[in-house]
Parts: C-alpha cells; structure tokens; sequence
C-alpha cells in the first residue's frame, strides 16, 4: 500500500467502487427503458391514428346510410323509423330532499359519486351534484328507476358531436380513486389498456357504440361536471314536454349539452 501511495496510486474504497457500478447499471437501465417507451409511444401513435380514421370512417358511413334510407322512405311515401337509442346522458337540475330511499340512491349514484352508497341529508340539503352528467345504458331497469326520479333530472340521446365535447373538453379519468384530467393517452391507457381502449378516441368510440366494455370504461370516467346552462333554465320543476325542463328530452338533449358545455 506504501509503495502505491509512493508511486501516486489512488487507493479507492471498495463501497465506492459498488456505489458506481451501481449507478451505471441504474443509469443503463433507466436509458433503456426511455428507448422501450420512445419505441412504445412510436407504434401507439401510428395505431392510434388508424383506429382514429377507421372510426371516422365507420360514422361518416353510418350518417350517409341513415340519410339514403330516409330519402328512399321519404320517395316510397312513407318514414324512416331510427333504431332505438343504446346511451342515455343524465343531468341533474334539481336537488331532493325525500325520504324515498330509492330514488335518493339511484340520483346520488348517478350524478354525484358513481359509488352504490346511500346519500347523507347534508350531501342532499347542499344540493351537492347540480348540473353533473353521466352516461348510461339504455336498458328496462334504468328506464324505470329513471321515471322515479325525473322530476329531478333530464336526459336524452348524445349524439357523436356531444359525446366528443364532453369528453374532449371536460373528460376526467378514476385513476386509483383520484380525478385524473386525460390530458394523455397514457392515462386512459393505464386503467383500459388490458380491455383494448389505448386513447380517447377509443374511449369516445366504446362510448357512443355501447361497446363490450361500457361498463368499464363509463366507470373510469368521473361524472362530468357542466356548467348552468346559457340563457338560463325555463322552469325546473316541469317536464320539458310541459315546457319545462325535466324528464325525457330524447335528441334535444344535444342543445342543452351545448348550453352548459
């Protein structure tokens, strides 16, 4: 060791000589995985824009059929009927104070937390929830629990345009109970990825479709939370077929989305 120090050797600790080794090999792994994921994000961009314009594809089809079949009707003298609508979107414009177990339930289920849990009489006296949406299947059970509450909410048909803005501009994600903005595909991908669904047009698309796997996607999405609507509400406390604003507005529920998107 003498003759080393006398010759200018540096002796060098051997847990410092572990400690480098160490941070090469993290330093290695970790450049490694940023070209995996470099890679990674290369290939979703290129499938993503072809799910994208298959998509965009399917619907422009979808709208030029629908149009020849009401033309050939329309020639034939007769109508077209449409198929029955699959989603439903929900907004509440009342708050409720009952003691009806069932429709406090179904309300504060659907447009408060997404939770099956009992709302308290401070959560109901607060109003907490006005104006938040959600989608829904279309199916018996909902129509029926639906009626209990309308006086409560209003609903109606999306269309693509509806579902995209809502989405698009006030789409928040459940990523491990919190609210999550999808600002990033990697978001949706992370919760959906193991069911198909990679990016918000995936999402938008199994949406709109009621696809295979609504059930998850619809719970991934935190309830929308909309603002009053633009020129105000006519009257709240009346169906919307009396000239009011609660219950079934079937397709005209598309203006209303408008109004408070």
């Amino acid at each position: 060791m003498a003759e080393e120090a006398a010759k200018g050797g540096v002796i060098v600790p051997e847990s410092a000589l572990k400690k480098q080794k160490r941070a090469e090999e993290w330093e290695e792994a970790k450049k490694k995985e940023i070209d995996e994921k470099r890679v990674k994000n290369a290939e979703n961009r290129k499938l993503i824009f072809r799910r994208a314009k298959v998509y965009a594809k399917g619907y422009d089809e979808q709208e030029k059929e629908l149009i020849r079949l009401k033309r050939e009707a329309k020639f034939k003298g007769g109508f077209y009927v449409e198929p029955e609508a699959k989603l439903l979107f929900i907004i509440r414009i009342r708050g409720l104070w009952s003691s009806f177990v069932k429709p406090m339930m179904f309300l504060y289920y659907v447009v408060i937390t997404m939770e099956w849990k009992k709302p308290t009489q401070h959560t109901v006296m607060n109003e907490e929830g006005i104006f938040n949406g959600v989608f829904l299947k279309v199916n018996k059970a909902t129509l029926n629990m639906l009626h209990r509450v309308e006086p409560y909410v209003t609903f109606g048909y999306p269309n693509l345009k509806s579902v995209k803005e809502l989405i698009y501009k006030r789409g928040y994600g459940k990523v491990n109970k919190q609210r999550i903005a999808l600002t990033d595909n990697s978001v949706i991908e992370q919760v959906l990825g193991k069911h198909g669904i990679i990016c918000i047009e995936d999402l938008v698309h199994e949406i709109l479709t009621v696809g295979p796997h609504f059930k998850e996607a619809n719970n991934f999405l935190w309830p929308f939370k909309l603002k009053a609507p633009l020129g105000g509400l006519k009257k709240k406390r009346n169906h919307y077929v009396e000239g009011g604003d609660a219950g079934n507005r079937e397709n005209f529920i598309n203006e209303l989305i408008r109004r408070m998107n």
